[in-house]
């Protein structure tokens, strides 16, 4: 909910201010302060304001967002100030209140609430709107639906600690004819491991009927073929839904960073396809063929540290567990000999 939003001031040049309420309920105190008598925006939060340097002139919004305006040059000052400094040490993390014409540069002009993990504001905007509108499926750690969340809402490393929500994931891991791996280096913009290199596609299937299908994993496999063609362009009768294999489940636990992390149930779904593939460059930042040489010399350098390459920790945890034994299933065409989808294995 928008608290307030008022222009305030400061010296030209100033520095973001980020200073507690010292009354959370009664926050217009803080406009008295000589310290507050200049020009800039003054974010009022539950128990921060945030003070961001700007010109004048006056402006003001209501908690209804009344009093909008069209977007000027000194609004799109502001609102690019606040993104450049959004997501650092200086924002607090219980902002709640932007001003509209600082919503003018996020292609809005009106007052708009913020989640309590500020970071959402700094978020690509088609992450943004996949994060809030997609609902994942909240099981247990026997795989039982107990309710959905938003996308958002399960990836909070504060909800998975503190609810210990998990939710249904699924890896994609597709083979050509050569029975080379394609995997994929997640985009810069992606919320939670961006550009780390993992497999083919991995994401969620939603809280919608045909992906909440359990028999023979079948709500899985429509959601990976869905996400095939988003991430990657691949259309959906170039990856047959029968076409999938899924191999087992594992359990897992990851943060990626202070704020956002994985808890996940994920399902292992191997096909040996010749696609095309025409990235999503929202989703996917570069793709690769690796035979097993290739990405063990990857492995290596992961280890390493060398050139930043990063995998992503669900990744990790097939190669090291799972991936090559069935790798050489694959070859042989006997993956269904290696199934095992009634054990779910935790490997938090």
């Amino acid at each position: 909910m928008v608290r307030q939003c008022k222009r305030v001031s400061t010296p030209p040049n100033q520095r973001l201010i980020s200073m507690p309420l010292r009354n959370p309920s009664r926050s217009t105190h803080l406009l008295d302060g000589p310290a507050l008598q200049h020009p800039g925006w003054l974010l009022i939060g539950v128990d921060h304001v945030l003070h961001i340097p700007h010109p004048p002139p006056s402006y003001a919004c209501n908690e209804n967002g009344g009093g909008a305006k069209s977007p000027n040059p000194e609004d799109l000052y502001a609102g690019a100030l606040l993104s450049r400094h959004i997501g650092t040490s200086l924002v607090p993390p219980k902002l709640k209140c932007l001003d509209s014409s600082l919503a003018s540069s996020f292609q809005s002009h009106r007052c708009f609430a913020m989640a309590d993990a500020l970071p959402d504001a700094a978020m690509d905007a088609v992450q943004k709107r996949l994060m809030f509108d997609d609902e994942c499926i909240l099981v247990d750690e026997n795989d039982r639906v107990v309710g959905h969340e938003s996308k958002y809402n399960c990836h909070l490393m504060e909800n998975i600690e503190s609810k210990n929500w998990l939710h249904r994931a699924f890896s994609v891991f597709l083979f050509n004819s050569k029975y080379e791996l394609l995997l994929q280096q997640r985009s810069a913009t992606k919320v939670t491991f961006p550009l780390v290199w993992t497999n083919t596609c991995c994401s969620h299937p939603l809280y919608r009927e045909s992906e909440l299908i359990e028999e023979d994993a079948l709500g899985a496999r429509n959601a990976a073929q869905r996400k095939l063609l988003d991430e990657l362009g691949i259309p959906a009768e170039d990856v047959p839904v029968d076409q999938f294999t899924p191999l087992g489940r594992m359990l897992y636990k990851a943060p990626s960073d202070g704020i956002w992390g994985e808890h996940e149930l994920d399902y292992l779904l191997f096909i040996v396809r010749d696609v095309k593939v025409n990235p999503n460059p929202d989703e996917v930042a570069d793709v690769k063929y690796v035979n097993k040489e290739q990405l063990k010399e990857l492995l290596r350098k992961a280890d390493a540290g060398e050139e930043g390459l990063k995998l992503s920790p669900w990744f990790r945890l097939v190669v090291d567990n799972f991936l090559f034994k069935w790798w050489d299933h694959v070859e042989k065409g006997t993956l269904k000999e290696a199934a095992d989808m009634k054990t779910i294995h935790k490997l938090t």
